[in-house]
């Protein structure tokens, strides 16, 4: 906090920004996007990142962009031509959000953790997850998911439904909160078919072979057996995502991905 803050001269900003980015922060993008992406990126590489944005992000004409022959691209024509993007008055936040998603499949050394640090500091409300930016502030909940899916690696299955499961939560034109859940619960689902060697295990199942070989703390146990309650057919959970009338929000959602990728990273612990 500044002096000027601390003080009350200058206020604090506490509004997270959810549908908007402000001067400051818009600023604070450009100048890591800048600095930690085009100033560092082999030219040759610049000029790869530059000829896919313009097919696949800007879907602009292949022969508007001035790259050399070789496929080199100069370094003050890329930021000439993307600082008017990024300044440009017609350009949407969300847009802003895209184009540094696209930027960072590209992955430059730190990037994508600068830009979470900027994030951060300026109070926006999203968050680089598994290079996917997601309506998320908390770093533990992050380092969960992201660990779930990287741990998962071996466990193809698994993978592919926390992923599934962050691209519906992440969309930020069209959220698919309801997919979102149902695939967190088909993650858990896989997980304990492969901890306990069977194909039709449950999470019940899974959570008997845990105690049968481990001493699990009560409230663990609780907890666990109540994820249970939520992702079994009896207790409805299934149906009621079936219910169009059944409202589900972006933090049950995020809490059920959560939780889910909390109880995988457990249950490959143990593994």
């Amino acid at each position: 906090m500044k002096f000027s803050q601390r003080l009350g001269i200058t206020p604090v900003k506490d509004k997270i920004q959810i549908d908007s980015i402000d001067v400051d922060l818009l600023n604070s993008l450009w100048s890591v996007f800048l600095e930690r992406f085009v100033k560092i990126m082999p030219n040759s590489s610049l000029g790869n990142f530059m000829n896919k944005l313009w097919f696949n992000f800007f879907k602009r004409p292949i022969d508007t962009l001035s790259i050399y022959s070789d496929g080199s691209i100069s370094e003050d024509y890329v930021r000439k031509v993307l600082r008017s993007y990024f300044y440009d008055t017609k350009t949407q936040w969300y847009e802003i959000y895209d184009f540094l998603e696209f930027s960072a499949k590209f992955d430059p050394s730190n990037f994508i953790e600068s830009i979470n640090i900027i994030l951060e500091r300026e109070n926006s409300a999203y968050r680089f997850v598994n290079s996917q930016l997601v309506q998320i502030t908390s770093q533990l909940e992050i380092d969960e998911i992201e660990e779930a899916i990287l741990k998962s690696d071996k466990f193809s299955s698994v993978k592919i439904h926390l992923n599934t499961a962050l691209n519906f939560l992440s969309d930020r034109k069209k959220p698919d909160y309801r997919n979102s859940i149902k695939e967190s619960i088909s993650a858990v689902e896989s997980i304990c078919k492969i901890f306990t060697g069977n194909d039709k295990a449950t999470l019940g199942e899974a959570l008997k072979k845990l105690e049968q070989s481990y001493e699990l703390h009560p409230a663990l146990k609780k907890s666990f057996t109540s994820l249970y309650g939520y992702t079994s057919d009896d207790a409805g959970i299934r149906h009621a995502l079936t219910e169009n009338d059944r409202r589900i929000d972006f933090h049950e959602a995020k809490f059920i991905l959560v939780t889910c990728s909390a109880f995988t990273n457990f249950l490959m612990s143990k593994m």
